[in-house]
């Protein structure tokens, strides 16, 4: 018998009926071919269903011209995408998941372009649009209908295609919310006013869709609710929009979703990182349920099937949409079936190589599972190596421990040397950061990875070179990570400078007064910055960048630079470390070399970077034996690139 029984009981909607309560949502994932359905997104969306999930929604998809961009979207309108369709269902349909896509338009909301210029944006009227700086043009009824009658063919074509059904977004602020929305619907025409004049749309939308694709075929609406965006509609009006979606009778269910992509703090909520709590929405949802009959899906931070089980047990929805978890682990329905919960590779909410990776139009990964939107090179399950030999991997931070759990995996004998007694490289400080601490999932996940693999794992062991002769292996991963870089700089000697290292450590003494100098741009130095605001310090953060945390995903970058300034840190951007003395930090600005001072400064906090730690890799480098060097030792970069050489070491050997 199941842990999880109301997760594996069956769900009719529509003409069909799913065999689970999880749905993989739609999502960007930047592995289509140039707009149509290639091997790639085939692919990754098998890889899902052979999982257990029992309804997947494929994408949001193009389907008029006015947002046609076929480097980053499926461009649904066009009768060109129904063979890929086809192998897309065939594929899904081989493992009893049903199949749906999302149709979208952005409306006001469109930043890519299709030759670098931009093109022109519409809207139900010209209210500005804050995130991107753009002003729409209402659209004309012309236009409307040719949205209308596109909605239509492209649903056509899904059903064409294979397809189970269809989904409409009308969510995050995007186009149809724009004219759902009365602070953002300013018409004064058939479109705009009354609720039935602002859900005319939406109307004519499902209307047409409806004909098109028949009876039978499963059709619903994305909604957003719970919307902390200023001039957002109150959750009583997405209930009246709701219900009167019921009483039109021509929708199977509703899904709801977090965020609006009109604001920075909106977007946040879209794409919700490890510092937003789990299903943050869910209760939204819930109330939904209470006032429709229809069935209610929701998504959002839902990470581990015992907290999927709590939403559909407590009557909050019916079915819970999972993107990350199943980016990170496409095998979770199947293992929380079979009562193998613990197994489950739980999601980070990083944001890195899934929505980071989407954002730039590279196709979607996760820092943890690099095999995720690279099926077709890298099966998610492991088939045995030719030969067994017998390896040692040195360095326990996550690409070492991937590697040898892809190695023992694939049946070598294999042995992981870590000179700490504990796994995890910089992870670990990465963890102990405030609002951060889910990022130690990385360290528990590949370390049970490793065990359940049969990797011999030595803490403690500093390994040198005449070591790894002497046991004589087959082949050596070098994954000794890096060391924090200190420049040389004036005053260096004579001012109280510790690196952020120690900072997060709890190893350095720091004063009331704190400069933190960051060339990285990334979670360190926003993260020692919010350590140490909390502690009590007087916090200036100075960085290289053109804001804090330039390098990391915007959604991850701005909660923390929000933090920072509900902190009053002092953000000084575009500063490079110039010198310092006893109680003075000087700053040169990166783009006019003028200074930037910073007095009455106890503690100079260092985050410059990091060096490789080459006292292995050197000398192994005339070994006659197979040496796989990665991550930082190879050349220092961030998690993601070590797993991800971590698995390549281990498929390589």
């Amino acid at each position: 018998m199941t842990s999880f029984p109301h997760l594996f009981e069956p769900l009719k909607l529509g003409g069909h009926t799913v065999r689970n309560r999880l749905f993989f949502p739609p999502h960007g994932t930047s592995l289509g071919d140039q707009g149509v359905v290639g091997e790639r997104l085939v692919a990754y969306h098998e890889a899902r269903a052979r999982g257990g999930v029992g309804m997947i929604v494929i994408e949001g998809m193009s389907m008029h011209e006015s947002f046609d961009i076929p480097s980053g979207y499926i461009l649904a309108g066009r009768p060109e995408v129904i063979p890929g369709f086809s192998k897309l269902s065939q594929a899904v349909h081989r493992h009893d998941t049903k199949l749906l896509g999302q149709l979208f338009h952005p409306g006001v909301a469109m930043r890519a372009t299709l030759d670098g210029s931009k093109r022109p944006v519409y809207s139900a009227s010209d209210t500005p649009f804050e995130r991107y700086s753009l002003m729409p043009v209402p659209a004309s009824h012309d236009l409307i209908g040719e949205w209308v009658e596109a909605y239509a063919r492209a649903s056509s074509h899904m059903i064409e295609g294979g397809f189970d059904g269809v989904e409409i977004l009308a969510s995050m602020g995007y186009l149809i919310a724009q004219f759902l929305n009365p602070r953002t619907n300013r018409r004064e025409d058939q479109y705009g006013g009354s609720l039935e004049n602002r859900m005319r749309l939406l109307t004519e939308i499902l209307t047409a869709v409806r004909k098109a694709i028949g009876s039978d075929p499963i059709l619903g609406v994305r909604v957003t609710d719970g919307d902390v965006t200023p001039d957002a509609m109150e959750p009583g009006e997405v209930m009246e929009i709701c219900q009167a979606l019921e009483a039109g009778g021509l929708i199977d269910y509703i899904s709801v979703i977090g965020g609006n992509t009109s604001t920075a703090r909106g977007w946040i909520d879209v794409f919700p990182h490890m510092a937003i709590g789990h299903g943050h929405v869910a209760a939204n949802a819930g109330v939904l349920r209470k006032g429709l009959d229809l069935p209610v899906l929701v998504a959002g931070r839902i990470n581990q099937p015992q907290m999927a089980e709590e939403v559909v047990a407590s009557g909050q929805a019916d079915m819970v949409g999972m993107v990350r978890a199943l980016i990170a682990d496409p095998h979770l329905p199947a293992k929380a079936q079979a009562g193998r919960p613990d197994d489950i590779r739980a999601c980070i909410g990083c944001n890195q190589a899934c929505v980071g990776h989407r954002l730039q139009y590279f196709g979607v990964s996760c820092i943890q599972h690099p095999e995720t939107g690279r099926e077709l090179t890298y099966d998610h399950d492991k088939a045995p190596a030719e030969t067994q030999r017998k390896v040692m991997v040195i360095g326990g931070g996550p690409g070492g421990m991937k590697a040898a759990a892809i190695l023992a995996e694939r049946g070598h004998d294999v042995t992981l040397h870590e000179a700490s007694a504990q796994l995890g490289g910089q992870a670990l400080l990465a963890q102990a950061l405030p609002g951060r601490e889910e990022f130690g999932g990385i360290v528990t996940n590949l370390t049970a990875e490793m065990e359940r693999a049969g990797v011999v794992v030595r803490r403690n062991s500093d390994v040198t070179a005449d070591a790894v002769r002497a046991a004589a292996p087959d082949a050596v991963v070098v994954a000794t990570g890096g060391t924090p870089y200190r420049p040389d700089f004036d005053g260096a000697e004579e001012a109280h400078v510790v690196d952020s290292w120690a900072v997060i450590r709890g190893e350095a003494n720091v004063g009331g007064s704190v400069v933190v100098a960051d060339w990285r741009n990334d979670w360190i130095g926003l993260g020692v910055a919010h350590k140490l605001a909390l502690d009590g310090c007087r916090v200036r953060l100075a960085v290289t960048g053109m804001v804090p945390g330039q390098n990391l995903q915007d959604g991850v970058r701005d909660f923390w630079i929000g933090e920072l300034h509900k902190l009053g840190v002092e953000m000084i951007p575009y500063a490079r470390l110039f010198g310092a003395d006893a109680d003075t930090v000087y700053l040169q600005h990166t783009v006019n070399d003028q200074p930037i001072i910073c007095d009455e400064v106890e503690t100079l906090v260092l985050s410059q970077g990091t060096r490789p730690l080459k006292t292995l890799a050197e000398p192994m480098a005339d070994w006659d034996g197979d040496v796989h060097v990665i991550g930082d030792a190879l050349s220092p970069r961030t998690a993601e690139e070590a797993v991800l050489e971590g698995l390549k070491a281990g498929m390589a050997i």
